[in-house]
């Protein structure tokens, strides 16, 4: 979505209100396409006493399967996007600014971007997921399998204290 951003930069007080679905159904995620809804992003742009300010927030739902045990999860969240605009720096090393070279600016690029950027390391179907049995491949959420457990040898010689 292009927000025509000269009024907002322009006229102080002014907030400029947006609401829109963005398709991120192309995008890719270890190799998956877990975007199977288009992400809501709802929030305003706004110039307040002379700083303009964006404040929004997206809720992607990711259909993709968890780390663990492989099983298919759907995954709800809700991403808060905070950014501060300038058309200029002074300092090209703030990292708190953001700069935008022309008044028409993509607001779904940056919120793609932001996305990305604060998507979980780890989509787990539960906080306490056991995975699967490396050897056997069974749920191990559904109870234990018959594998023997396999030390490391070089660890024997601490788990003989442990024993005594």
């Amino acid at each position: 979505m292009i927000l025509d951003l000269e009024s907002v930069f322009n006229t102080e007080g002014l907030v400029k209100d947006f609401d829109f679905e963005l398709d991120l159904s192309q995008e890719e995620l270890s190799g998956v396409k877990p975007f199977t809804t288009p992400v809501r992003v709802s929030g305003s742009v706004g110039n307040h006493t002379g700083v303009v300010e964006l404040n929004a927030v997206a809720e992607p739902v990711l259909e993709l399967n968890c780390d663990r045990c492989a099983k298919p999860i759907t995954v709800p969240l809700q991403i808060k996007i905070f950014h501060t605009l300038v058309t200029h720096l002074n300092d090209e090393t703030n990292d708190e600014l953001l700069l935008i070279n022309e008044l028409r600016f993509d607001v779904g690029a940056l919120v793609t971007e932001d996305i990305f950027l604060e998507l979980p390391a780890k989509f787990l179907c539960s906080e306490d997921c056991k995975g699967v049995c490396p050897k056997c491949g069974k749920d191990l959420n559904t109870g234990s399998c018959s594998c023997s457990k396999e030390t490391d040898p070089r660890l024997d010689v601490l788990k003989q204290l442990l024993d005594n």
